[in-house]
């Protein structure tokens, strides 16, 4: 039953689009997403339906949409020159089958994040495909956290539509997406119109962000942690009652903690000493490695160059009790171990010329939304007051995912690249309904006529 429901929810999302193209755009989002041809057995696993989508989306847009207010931006450009970086990389990685292999699903993020934009012409549009995110994460969110409160997480063990802990499926890469996610999830519940707002809506926000917070212990990451913190002191800057805020995030945390399972503190508590965790220590190891490596391949060496990486990696242990304590220093080979950090993947695959690319493209993005919020906030026209919040809410996401990718390796993930793709969208949408209202009517003499003040 599962594998018929989603082939019919595929298929009639396609056929919407024959009415309305945009739907196709949509339709992309889920599948790159949810990736249901991995969840199927039947014939969405015998079809290339990401690829259709794809195509659908972009011919759509290309012969039938209309392309009136579509506006290329400057982000947009550099995701553009990523783009053709990575491919010249490619060409000469140094491990050219890997590389191949991830350039086949990379290129296709980047495209579509400057694609998506471009499509994104109205206040409907940008809403439709924020929640066609929040709710295809949504769906794997809710499976996890329905699993961590039966019991059945872990790390490296939570089951969640897919078998393989791969992609967005990946515990770390999860935990990340989900909790940067749950700014969006509160501002379609305040300004979203596709679902109208009440109590429904309200209650079903406040389930699933409980669910995104639950995604950390089910996969006992301590990625989840660090970004449920910074995502927490960060939503003060938006809360008018901030004591009570903190207080009753104090307490929330206070009661939580008996209940969490004793395998999920003790991982926890690796976090303060990495020396005594042999994953934490690989990584700190393959960092240091990929900054010598860096030094003779200053262009990088491709997609999956850590491939290259042999490493001798120290752990200490304190054993004996009381005064009696001495530190013990164990040494473990490792070989071909992944960067475990966005930062330093982009560093050792593309360069410093592609970090540089990658890092102004997402500090980018943080200017924006924080001149939009600014700008806007304090506009009280009707139909302009969901701005400032949506531009805050992708600024929040944003930062949650700089905490995420120091530890995890999703420099291209394509969730964080769609939200990127909403934020050029905004950028641009913004200042295309701003103009009209910054452009004082002249007369023949060039002289302003008429100064028509911002709403």
């Amino acid at each position: 039953m599962l594998d018929l429901a989603i082939t019919c929810f595929v298929f009639a999302l396609l056929a919407l689009g024959l009415r309305r193209p945009f739907v196709w755009v949509l339709a992309y989002l889920y599948i790159d997403i949810l990736t249901p041809q991995r969840i199927s057995w039947g014939l969405l696993a015998s079809l290339p339906i990401s690829l259709i989508a794809f195509l659908l989306a972009f011919g759509g847009w290309l012969m039938i949409d209309s392309k009136t207010d579509s506006r290329f931006t400057l982000r947009q450009g550099l995701i553009a020159l990523l783009l053709v970086y990575c491919g010249l990389t490619t060409l000469s990685a140094d491990y050219a089958d890997s590389a191949v292999e991830k350039w086949a699903w990379v290129w296709k993020a980047l495209f579509f994040a400057i694609f998506l934009p471009l499509t994104l012409r109205t206040r409907l549009r940008i809403e439709a495909a924020a929640l066609t995110i929040v709710l295809t994460v949504g769906a794997i969110v809710i499976c996890g956290g329905i699993k961590t409160l039966a019991g059945g997480g872990g790390y490296g063990t939570l089951r969640l539509f897919v078998a393989d802990n791969a992609g967005i499926y990946e515990g770390s890469t999860l935990s990340t997406i989900s909790i940067a996610i749950v700014p969006l999830i509160w501002w379609l519940a305040r300004f979203g119109t596709i679902f109208p707002r009440g109590r429904l809506v309200t209650l079903f926000a406040a389930a699933l962000t409980f669910a995104a917070l639950l995604i950390p212990i089910g996969t006992q990451t301590r990625t989840g942690l660090l970004c449920i913190a910074l995502l927490g002191v960060l939503s003060l800057r938006a809360v008018k009652r901030r004591f009570l805020y903190l207080a009753m995030g104090g307490v929330l945390a206070l009661a939580a903690i008996p209940f969490l399972p004793e395998s999920y503190t003790k991982r926890m508590s690796t976090i303060e000493n990495h020396q005594s965790d042999q994953s934490a220590s690989t990584r700190v190891a393959v960092w240091m490695w990929t900054l010598d490596y860096v030094k003779d391949h200053p262009f990088g060496g491709g997609f999956d160059a850590y491939r290259g990486n042999r490493l001798r990696v120290p752990t200490s242990k304190a054993v004996g009790t009381g005064n009696n304590v001495t530190i013990q220093t164990e040494y473990h080979e490792e070989v071909g171990r992944a960067y475990h950090s966005a930062y330093f993947e982009m560093l050792g695959e593309q360069g410093y010329p592609g970090f540089l690319l990658w890092a102004w493209i997402q500090l980018l993005g943080i200017w924006q939304m924080e001149r939009l919020r600014r700008r806007w906030m304090k506009r009280a026209a009707p139909g302009r007051e969901w701005i400032a919040p949506l531009a805050n809410a992708l600024q929040l996401s944003q930062m949650v995912y700089f905490v995420g990718a120091l530890f995890v390796g999703i420099a291209f993930q394509p969730v964080m690249f769609m939200l990127i793709g909403l934020q050029c969208g905004l950028w641009s949408y913004a200042r295309r309904i701003d103009q009209p209202a910054r452009r004082p009517l002249r007369g023949s003499d060039g002289a302003p006529l008429l100064r028509v003040k911002p709403a």
